[in-house]
């Protein structure tokens, strides 16, 4: 079955201020993960402030499992933001999770202490932590449906790619933060207050993203839904009951994406610092250095997607992930910043050349009328069972294996069983219509 649609009025609209929607989609998902980052950064200082009566080693075991609550908290959002867009729409769903990341990162950075208020302090961080959660849930999809809608066909993939690759600067530039802060502040005063600093950015930046998304149209295939009257009443329903398919491969794809990024932002700073000693300047420089090449790479690889496929493309780089990840964890394990910035260059390489064709991927797999909420449900689900415990699980298996990379094979085997996924049931569908209300079709169903 052939899966070009014909020109829409969707397409057609889509060529008009698509710029203004780039810019404001990738401004907004810039904000949102800003907020959500800047956590592993502050970690090892977290841990000491949070959770000061256990050993060093335990303390950061229990901040990184406070890291992963927050992503405990995606499926909930997935499936209650999820719905809320494809009901109510992209545009004002995307104000609110943006609002909601503000808030809650501005109050993190607001917390009284451990020392001040006693076991309420990890409570109230655990409490925030799944707010960001629930927030974040709603962002990458969202973001990705907006933009892809508002695309022409031809160039979807690299639009969406501008926008998803949005994700890979705030980590950056809340390294490049706090090592600045580093740098200025005594230790001691860092220690006390500085580490805040970063959290207390959220609530200027959460008004600028707020403003920026208020600012433009809503979604032309939500648009044109509710004109149709064809809005969906139950998409949670529905989806399970006719897109399963669709789902296992947006959560097969999202497996390595997640893994690779919060392996990357959310773990390999303290991993270089705790584990191999590296400094903490030298960790922030090559861990910056890496997101950095990931940035530029998945623009690049979303649009040579547009020529070739979502499909090819995403197995290339699936199996390129699978196999530079044991070769980076070694040279990392020299504990140089040269091996450290090389290491996690190719990591994130690997990153790159898969975020690209899976941004507009995700949302491709999906008609309209569920696309929101079968997209995060699935993709969020990857996020919380790989993303959300790569610290932790990663801690963890050095700590039982004695193996500095024996997260590398965790990540290695996680590729692999995805590109099985993919392939045996993974279709193109770079040529899809965003609109196809008339096609209801699970495109897992069909044979590539």
């Amino acid at each position: 079955m052939s899966t070009q649609q014909p020109t829409t009025s969707t397409d057609t609209a889509a060529k008009k201020g698509i710029g203004k929607v780039m810019a404001a989609s990738a401004i907004g998902h810039f904000v949102e993960w800003f907020d959500f980052a800047v956590y592993a950064y502050a970690a090892p200082v977290i841990a000491s402030l949070f959770f000061p009566e256990f050993d060093p080693a335990s303390a950061l075991l229990s901040t990184f499992a406070v890291y992963s609550v927050g992503f405990i908290a995606r499926p909930v959002g997935a499936f209650l933001i999820g719905a809320l867009g494809d009901r109510f729409g992209r545009k004002r769903v995307l104000a609110m999770v943006i609002l909601l990341m503000g808030v809650s990162t501005t109050l993190i950075g607001l917390l009284p202490t451990y020392a001040v208020i006693g076991i309420f302090a990890p409570i109230l961080l655990i409490v925030l932590r799944m707010l960001q959660g629930l927030s974040a849930a709603g962002e990458t999809i969202g973001s990705n449906s907006f933009v892809a809608e508002h695309s022409p066909i031809a160039t979807r993939g690299r639009n969406v790619g501008f926008v998803y690759t949005a994700s890979n600067l705030p980590p950056v530039l809340a390294a490049l933060l706090v090592l600045w802060l580093t740098a200025i502040m005594a230790p001691e005063a860092y220690h006390e207050w500085g580490w805040r600093v970063p959290f207390l950015l959220g609530a200027p930046l959460a008004i600028v993203g707020l403003y920026i998304r208020t600012r433009v149209d809503e979604s032309p295939a939500y648009v044109e839904m509710r004109k149709s009257k064809a809005v969906e009443s139950a998409p949670i329903r529905t989806v399970f009951a006719t897109h399963w398919r669709a789902m296992l491969v947006v959560f097969a794809m999202s497996a390595v994406a997640s893994l690779g990024y919060y392996s990357l932002t959310g773990y390999f700073y303290s991993y270089m610092t705790v584990t191999i000693g590296l400094s903490s300047d030298d960790a922030l420089i090559s861990n910056s250095i890496a997101l950095l090449i990931t940035f530029v790479i998945v623009p690049v690889s979303a649009a040579i997607s547009d020529k070739i496929g979502r499909r090819k493309m995403l197995l290339i780089a699936i199996a390129f992930s699978a196999i530079v990840s044991l070769p980076a964890y070694f040279l990392v394990g020299t504990g140089t910043l040269w091996a450290a910035i090389v290491a996690q260059g190719l990591l994130g390489l690997a990153l790159g050349l898969v975020f690209g064709p899976a941004g507009p991927a995700y949302v491709e797999m999906f008609p309209a009328r569920v696309r929101y909420t079968g997209a995060s449900i699935s993709y969020n689900l990857a996020f919380t069972v790989f993303g959300g415990t790569a610290p932790l699980l990663a801690t963890a298996l050095i700590a039982m294996t004695g193996s500095n990379v024996s997260p590398a094979w965790y990540i290695a085997a996680v590729s692999v069983l995805a590109l099985v996924v993919l392939f045996a049931m993974m279709p193109e569908t770079k040529d899809r219509s965003m609109q196809h209300g008339a096609d209801e079709q699970d495109f897992a169903t069909t044979r590539p």
